[in-house]
């Protein structure tokens, strides 16, 4: 299998990590990284992702072979077509053709979550199952679903958990009420606690080590949060039977602060479903550009 040079880049919401990656279809390690923040209009982003894929390609001692990138959103990976994004600046453009022809290599364009996923498939905790999901909890939630050893997609629709009404009521910036993510994301998390509270925190991380120390109101959001959890990961097994839940992003940095009383809390709410392993996902917040990497090279080896 050949050992392919690629710039594999990650657009946040506010901030657009990349990296030099090199390897296979089977695995592949950053060798060099680059950010900048992300620009709120489309022009200035563009320039930015040419700016990071030049910066990297001239920091190489090989010819760099393709471009991976990936993005929130809803993202039709078979077009390389931004479709829609909340909080970005684009709608239905074609990432793919546009920087094909501006950097003159093969860019591929896919989600950042299937990506991450993808990457945690072939080379993380998720490696030798054939059905499991990937979801990482960060500002959002959303899952990437391994299914008969495939990543499926649904044209771009597939794998929103964050946004399954689990019956909490709460109203979404989405349009719907009782979505997962709404009392479960890092960012809610710390949010419901300052609301309750009063008093600001530095993230979901500050609200964590406040369970810790028996803090009453942290405990009371982060039972909310691993409730809500537990009810969104019964509905993927109800529905898909995974194996295995992989939990990534900022939230599971929580360890076992939050594993086993989600373990704990599944227990109680499964029935007849089979009940997933839940595991800590193994690449951290490299997952989605080796993921997008890992794309790149795919694009090359089709």
């Amino acid at each position: 299998m050949a050992r392919r040079h690629v710039v594999a880049v990650d657009i946040g919401g506010t901030e657009t990590k990349a990296a030099l990656v090199t390897g296979t279809a089977e695995a592949v390690v950053a060798q060099k990284h680059a950010r900048r923040a992300t620009p709120g209009q489309l022009e200035p982003l563009l320039d930015v992702l040419a700016e990071l894929v030049d910066e990297l390609r001239g920091a190489s001692e090989h010819e760099v072979d393709a471009v991976g990138i990936v993005a929130p959103g809803i993202v039709d990976e078979v077009n390389g077509v931004g479709v829609y994004t909340a909080n970005l600046p684009w709608s239905e453009f074609p990432f793919s053709a546009v920087l094909t022809e501006r950097l003159g290599v093969p860019v591929a364009f896919g989600h950042d979550v299937r990506a991450a996923g993808l990457a945690e498939c072939r080379m993380g905790a998720a490696k030798g199952l054939r059905n499991a999901v990937i979801m990482p909890i960060g500002t959002g939630i959303a899952g990437a679903l391994l299914l008969d050893g495939q990543i499926f997609s649904g044209g771009g629709y597939a794998g929103e958990i964050g946004h399954v009404n689990v019956g909490h009521g709460v109203p979404c910036a989405c349009g719907q009420v009782g979505c997962v993510e709404t009392v479960a994301s890092s960012a809610a998390i710390a949010r419901r606690y300052t609301a309750r509270t009063g008093r600001a925190v530095n993230g979901a991380a500050e609200v964590a080590s406040l369970v810790k120390a028996g803090d009453e109101d942290a405990v009371a959001v982060w039972h909310e949060a691993v409730d809500a959890l537990a009810r969104g990961i019964l509905v993927l097994a109800t529905l898909l039977g995974p194996e295995a839940v992989v939990l990534g992003g900022g939230l599971a940095l929580a360890g076992n602060l939050l594993v086993e009383p989600l373990e704990d809390r599944l227990d109680g709410l499964i029935a007849f479903q089979r009940r997933p392993e839940l595991r800590l996902a193994a690449l951290g917040d490299e997952a989605g550009f080796l993921g997008a990497a890992l794309l790149a090279i795919d694009t090359l080896e089709a």
